[in-house]
C-alpha cells in the first residue's frame, strides 16, 4: 500500500518517487493547494476501496502523515 500511495503522489506532484520524503509538507514542499489534496485523497480511496476518517483528514500536512493514516486501513 505504501509503495502504491508514493506513486499516487508522485504522479499528482510530477515528481519521482525517489525525490519524495515523508517529511514534505504538501503545501510548502510541493505546493499543492487545498483542492489538489482532496483530489490526492480522493485517488487513494478510489485505488483501495476505503473512505478515510473525515476527522483525520484535516490533520494531513506531510507524506508521512497520510502513509501513518493509510496504514490503519491497511490491516
Amino acid at each position: 500500500m505504501r509503495d502504491r500511495i508514493l506513486q499516487i503522489i508522485s504522479e499528482q506532484v510530477n515528481r519521482d518517487v525517489e525525490d519524495l520524503d515523508p517529511k514534505m509538507n504538501f503545501v510548502d514542499d510541493l505546493n499543492m493547494d487545498s483542492i489538489e489534496l482532496v483530489e490526492l485523497i480522493m485517488s487513494i480511496e478510489d485505488e483501495f476501496e476505503i473512505e478515510l476518517d473525515e476527522d483525520k483528514l484535516e490533520d494531513l500536512h506531510t507524506i508521512g502523515d497520510v502513509l501513518e493514516l493509510a496504514e490503519e486501513y491497511d490491516q
